[in-house]
């Protein structure tokens, strides 16, 4: 009879892990008969917790103003967010409002030629206009005169509102250009909505007072209000998601009583072992069978696991980049779904060692992270490869 011994992954507790558990059972089962599925439950006894019952947390503020709030209005740190994910998130939401484009009257001036000309000026004095946040300013104002949202929103917009919500989509693709290449210095509020100013005034606004936060459009009603209440849940929500990240810490600091763990229920079962692991479980799984032969296990199976990726990065705890792995180590079938951002491929790593197959789940990150044990491919994979 062959045994699997399912290890689960990051934050996972009871009752939780008991519905995981039967629901892996019950479909590794419907596929092959004669199987007995060994839980290896470690996160009760080695998962992280708040041993100080959260003493680490800073207090919320909860209001918009405070530490978080730099100017006399609201907080505005949420709609940068917005606007960071895609800068052109207020001309849309302009440019849904305009009225549908009729043929303008001879003579006509069309309601985007002021500031189309005025960013033809801009680009002309290329990245020095925002020199304090970086580079990427030249390219934005390019992009932005040729985008297709612009006349929709000149026509739904008072020149000043435009000028002013074209600056901060000038300033929000600079930075947002910082954060997709990993700039280690990014600006503080204060630098960007200085700059914001700056193109404001340059773009045509009329000067009005030195708050230029984001203040117009539907972006305050979705996303400040959002904001402020994440600022009052802090310990609320770290104390829910901290197992998650906390697991992976404390397992990579003090991994050895969870391997020895798995190395003792393994060691009282008959061959052969199949070990089937999800996410930190395929560390835990792996590390255990690269540091310790256990000729009874004849296959690992890891799905959304970040294994490979610890490998090749070198922070895997039992095997350093560029060291092969040992033949001690079963076959190894490693599932992942190309939506998982926490999903790592393994057979150019391991060449002949590792079988990589992709699953989808049909969900979005991270939902597709924890979709693998409701996903009938995956069973199916694991059906067919069982000893």
């Amino acid at each position: 009879m062959t045994a699997v011994v399912f290890i689960h992954g990051t934050g996972v507790r009871e009752p939780g892990f008991s519905a995981l558990a039967g629901r892996f059972a019950a479909g590794v089962s419907a596929l092959r008969g004669g199987l007995r599925v060994v839980p290896y439950y470690w996160g009760g006894a080695h998962g992280a917790a708040l041993a100080a019952g959260g003493a680490s947390l800073p207090p919320a503020t909860g209001t918009g103003r405070g530490p978080l709030a730099p100017g006399p209005g609201d907080d505005d740190t949420a709609d940068w967010a917005v606007l960071y994910a895609d800068p052109y998130a207020e001309l849309a939401l302009a440019a849904a409002g305009s009225a549908p484009a009729e043929e303008l009257p001879p003579g006509s001036v069309p309601p985007d030629l002021r500031v189309r000309a005025r960013l033809a000026d801009l680009l002309a004095e290329g990245d020095g206009p925002a020199a304090e946040l970086g580079p990427g300013l030249a390219r934005a104002v390019a992009d932005l005169a040729a985008h297709p949202l612009l006349a929709p929103a000149a026509a739904s917009l008072a020149p000043d509102d435009l000028a002013e919500i074209a600056a901060r989509c000038l300033t929000a693709q600079v930075v947002a250009g910082l954060l997709d290449t990993d700039v280690p210095l990014v600006p503080v509020g204060v630098t960007r909505d200085a700059v914001v100013g700056r193109l404001a005034a340059v773009l045509g606004a009329s000067a009005r007072g030195a708050e230029r936060g984001v203040r117009s459009l539907a972006l305050r009603v979705a996303s400040s209000a959002a904001s402020r209440a994440v600022v009052r849940r802090r310990r609320a929500l770290t104390e829910a998601a901290h197992p998650a990240a906390g697991d992976v810490l404390r397992y990579l600091s003090r991994g050895e009583a969870v391997r020895a763990g798995l190395r003792a229920l393994i060691a009282g079962l008959e061959p052969p072992v199949a070990i089937v692991a999800h996410s930190l479980g395929g560390i835990i799984a792996l590390d255990t069978l690269v540091l310790t032969p256990l000729p009874q296990v004849r296959l690992l199976v890891t799905a959304g696991s970040q294994a490979p990726f610890l490998y090749e990065s070198g922070s895997l705890p039992s095997l350093e980049h560029p060291a092969p792995l040992p033949a001690h180590v079963p076959d190894w079938l490693n599932l992942y779904d190309p939506r998982d951002l926490l999903s790592y491929l393994g057979a150019g790593l391991f060449p002949g060692r590792v079988t990589d197959i992709a699953v989808d789940s049909r969900q979005p990150f991270p939902a597709a992270h924890s979709a693998y044990w409701t996903n009938s491919e995956v069973y199916r994979h694991i059906g067919e490869r069982l000893p």
